[in-house]
């Protein structure tokens, strides 16, 4: 499949080709929701969101690595990793493949470069903020983590209106994701020194992080813990019903892509609820069978939508529309331990 989709987008050269099939070999490890959903898009748009997955999965896991770095050594590995990509981003060469892969997505489809600058900024705060004191703290925060991926989509999807009109609601999906995610890992990151959720939204319930580490390091539950976390639920539910008008504002041959994103993000929510908010003490997943039964309606819609595409010579990606490859949506993508990052379906 990686050879039809870059000869599908117009990838010919050997080196870049390696370095989207790296990209897209990290999408199927760790993303299993967002690779699940990336397949729903024609062959020549898949290549770029591997690319960016990649790019993104790269920090995130310069940032993550905690047990052999100490802060500032993740900070010189993540400034080596922006002066590569700023000299990949002047067409200069590129070890790594994410970055190779990125800068070239990023040049070809005309994605702004301040995105990636937002983005490396909030990952650099990682790696010294352990906590934020109110909502729209985080939210600052989640520009640059989860808001610039939603923007850098945009790109690649294609839309029906001018693409401003579509982006707020691509940057409100993105930060849906992240906080879903931030919900479903309350207990990870608390190992890693990270409270993401707000300390006034935990604190109308009486929670405090010494609360949630005696729930993480005991096992025991507490009622004032669930109460929080049911709150920043319903806290992430609003943020969905805020992105999901502009899923219709997308290129048709793309809505159905992130109208699986969408559903099977938001289940992860559903499995968090019925499992009583236990996050803290074990991880809420959506089953293979469950992901490939919601999934599957999607796929419906995006191969009625790709008979209309293949009839353009080009999409928003710049190749040729992609012939309908699907066999098997109910692979799970992988068996890494993220769906995507923590910061991000990415």
């Amino acid at each position: 499949m990686t050879a039809r989709e870059l000869d599908a987008a117009g990838v010919r050269d050997p080196a870049l080709r390696a370095a989207y099939a790296e990209c897209r070999r990290l999408n199927a490890r760790h993303g299993r929701t967002y690779f699940l959903a990336t397949r729903l898009l024609p062959l020549d748009r898949r290549s770029s969101v591997h690319a960016l997955y990649g790019f993104a999965r790269r920090a995130d896991d310069i940032v993550d690595e905690t047990a052999a770095t100490t802060p500032r050594e993740r900070a010189a590995a993540l400034d080596a990793l922006e002066a590569e990509w700023h000299g990949a981003l002047r067409g200069g060469p590129a070890a790594d493949p994410a970055v190779a892969a990125a800068a070239h997505t990023c040049g070809r489809l005309g994605i702004p470069a301040r995105h990636f600058d937002d983005f490396l900024a909030s990952m650099r705060s990682d790696l010294f903020v352990g906590e934020y004191a109110t909502y729209d703290d985080l939210r600052g925060y989640m520009h640059g983590s989860a808001a610039v991926i939603g923007l850098q989509m945009v790109p690649v999807l294609g839309t029906v209106v001018p693409r401003e009109q579509a982006e707020p609601y691509a940057a409100a999906l993105g930060v849906a994701f992240q906080l879903t995610n931030f919900l479903r890992d309350v207990g990870e990151d608390l190992d890693r020194g990270r409270v993401y959720l707000p300390a006034d939204l935990l604190a109308a319930s009486g929670v405090d992080r010494d609360l949630l580490r005696w729930s993480r390091l005991t096992g025991h539950r507490d009622q004032r813990i669930t109460d929080a976390l049911r709150a920043a639920a319903d806290l992430t539910q609003g943020v969905y019903r805020e992105a999901e008008p502009g899923i219709d504002l997308l290129d048709p041959v793309s809505a159905p892509c992130v109208r699986a994103a969408f559903v099977l993000y938001r289940e992860i929510l559903a499995v968090i609820e019925k499992e009583g908010y236990a996050v803290l003490h074990r991880r809420a997943v959506v089953g293979a069978r469950r992901r490939a039964s919601l999934a599957l309606p999607f796929l419906t819609r995006a191969l009625a939508a790709r008979g209309a595409y293949r009839g353009r010579r080009a999409g928003p990606a710049g190749g040729p529309g992609g012939r309908p490859a699907e066999k098997a949506l109910g692979r799970s993508g992988g068996t890494g331990r993220g769906e995507g990052t923590r910061r991000g379906a990415r």
